[in-house]
């Protein structure tokens, strides 16, 4: 078999593979709408799943922001206690 069968074979099994993946929907000049609507609807839960993450990522982020700044204000207290006590006797 020549390459360029082979990769026509695998391209038409990935195709395949591919369609099998969606979820199917009749789509004829009469139900064009009701596609119209159950696409917009996909988009829309896949922007809502979107935006979730991102929220979830600004939260951890979030955390970091304010575990840092504890972290350099602890450094800094450490540092201004241990110069109060090297001047006491």
């Amino acid at each position: 078999m020549p390459k360029s069968e082979a990769c026509w074979g695998c391209l038409r099994s990935l195709i395949m593979i591919e369609q099998e993946m969606y979820e199917r929907f009749e789509c004829a000049p009469g139900l064009k709408l009701q596609a119209h609507e159950r696409v917009t609807q996909i988009h829309q839960e896949n922007m809502a799943k979107r935006m979730d993450q991102l929220e979830k990522l600004m939260e951890r982020m979030e955390r970091r922001l304010w575990l840092t700044v504890y972290g350099v204000v602890a450094v800094i207290l450490a540092q201004a206690i241990q110069s109060v006590l090297a001047v006491a006797p």
